[in-house]
């Protein structure tokens, strides 16, 4: 019995001996301790609210003298619940008291030079009449607009100061997913917050309206809510990486997922609004999609990187450089671009006037193409030829679910093709992808259609069962359809 003890005795000993030296085996991991880049920092972090003359009038603004509800309102309302008479101008009359200054929207920002200039989201200060800056000393000055870019959505600002705290800019690309980051800023008015989490993902295309530029946001599962918006995202370096702009709620409050502006992309911008307050950006005259992965096969590329050019703009600087419909553009100036918008954001960032080279892939080869960059203006909207629609007689389709004719002389100078093979029956996967009676064939795969007999030549040459790409034409523009033959 004893020999037993004994046995069991020295054996839990030995497991003991055992896991103690496999603990001091282990790496020790220890959490990181923000304190001290709080304490360095965080008094270059700044609480931003506005004020703005808006009235509890429904329809303040909206109003002429000689409107039937002008009077009503004026002679009804308490001075202060209204904003006073409206000229026809939009202004109020000589002598017309002016609605009060009222809250109008809570962000932050930080400060980038000793100087006063500071950086924060360009929809905290839209419309604000006066703009109060608040520091981590209890401080409150004034604010005047250096710049405002919507589409971007940064702005700067400055106040009258010297020998402010100010924070380091980083270098965003360089930032890993996975690493540890940082956001200071006053969600719901709570000033100098600090949330922590990780770089979830990088160059996040959020959904855009036609005002906004292709962003490549960062997402970080660090806790931002309305007020952060404008506020630095920092590294474990105590280098600014990012701009808290947006978060993915259905709450409106915080739900773990947050974007942050890059601040390598936010840098160019900063830069012209302290240079010019404005910015100009560059634009070519090309409408661009996505390459996908049947697109690829199709079209001989072995990845899915690039944009793919759907229409050229007449007389732009990439109709002068002999860019066309149904180009692959590759790489600008040797970097690989990864997407359609990332296509965008690089020609934008680049100044108006300045020479880039476009490595595109058409009808199977690689060419370099020199591109002088025009000037982007919001103004301006794509043009395309427009052009009436071939005769479509109904016809029996053929291979792909398609039966083809000449296009007729008119509709070539109305497109301004000298080839291609029109859309004259289209049945089976042709017409479940969107091809129509009056569509132009241009190319097929990369092989350019010049006629019919060309098109039954290239649909001849097709491996079964592959996908086949057709860069199809119509008054609204170029664009390649996919076509499998599963379907």
């Amino acid at each position: 019995m004893q020999t037993v003890k004994a046995f069991l005795l020295g054996a839990a000993l030995a497991m003991g001996v055992a896991t103690q030296a496999q603990a001091q085996a282990q790496p020790q991991v220890s959490l990181p301790n923000f304190a001290d880049l709080v304490e360095k920092y965080g008094p270059a972090v700044v609480n931003i609210n506005t004020q703005a003359r808006v009235g509890r009038n429904p329809l303040q603004g909206q109003l002429d003298e000689d409107d039937p509800f002008y009077d009503f309102f004026r002679r009804f309302l308490p001075p202060d619940q209204r904003q006073g008479p409206r000229g026809r101008n939009g202004e109020p009359p000589k002598g017309a008291p002016r609605a009060p200054l009222r809250p109008q929207g809570l962000g932050s920002g930080f400060i980038i030079s000793a100087d006063g200039f500071i950086v924060t989201n360009a929809h905290v200060i839209e419309g604000a009449e006066e703009i109060n800056v608040r520091f981590m000393d209890k401080r409150e000055l004034k604010a005047k607009v250096i710049g405002a870019d919507k589409r971007s959505d940064v702005a700067l600002i400055k106040v009258d100061a010297t020998g402010l705290p100010f924070v380091k800019l980083g270098d965003s690309n360089t930032t890993r997913v996975g690493e540890w980051v940082l956001a200071i800023g006053s969600p719901y008015g709570f000033a100098n917050t600090v949330t922590a989490g990780i770089l979830s993902a990088k160059s996040r295309d959020l959904p855009q309206d036609q005002a906004s530029d292709s962003v490549p946001f960062l997402q970080t599962d660090a806790a931002v809510n309305p007020g952060n918006s404008g506020g630095p995202l920092f590294n474990l370096k105590g280098e600014v990486i990012g701009i808290n702009s947006q978060i993915f709620s259905r709450t409106g409050s915080f739900a773990g997922i947050s974007f942050a502006i890059p601040i390598d992309y936010a840098g160019n911008v900063i830069e012209q609004l302290k240079k010019s307050g404005k910015v100009t950006r560059g634009r070519i005259g090309v409408a661009i999609t996505g390459l996908t992965r049947d697109l690829a096969d199709s079209l001989g590329l072995a990845k899915t990187d690039g944009a793919v050019v759907g229409t050229v703009e007449d007389d732009s600087p990439a109709a002068k450089a002999g860019v066309e419909a149904g180009d692959v553009i590759l790489k600008i100036d040797g970097r690989t671009i990864e997407s359609s918008a990332d296509l965008s954001r690089t020609i934008r960032a680049v100044r108006p006037g300045q020479k880039v080279t476009l490595n595109v892939w058409r009808a199977g080869k690689a060419r370099d193409i020199v591109v002088t960059v025009g000037e982007f203006k919001d103004e301006e909207a794509t043009r395309t030829a427009k052009g009436g629609q071939g005769k479509a007689e109904k016809a029996k389709p053929g291979k792909l679910g398609l039966a083809v004719t000449e296009v007729p002389a008119d509709q070539k100078k109305a497109l301004k093709i000298s080839g291609g093979v029109l859309v004259d029956g289209v049945d089976g996967i042709a017409l479940a992808n969107g091809i129509q009676p009056g569509d132009v064939i241009l190319r097929v795969n990369n092989t350019d259609v010049k006629d019919v007999k060309a098109w039954e030549a290239a649909v001849a040459k097709l491996e079964p069962k592959k996908a086949v790409a057709l860069l199809v034409r119509d008054e609204r523009g170029t664009r390649f359809v996919t076509l499998k033959p599963e379907e």
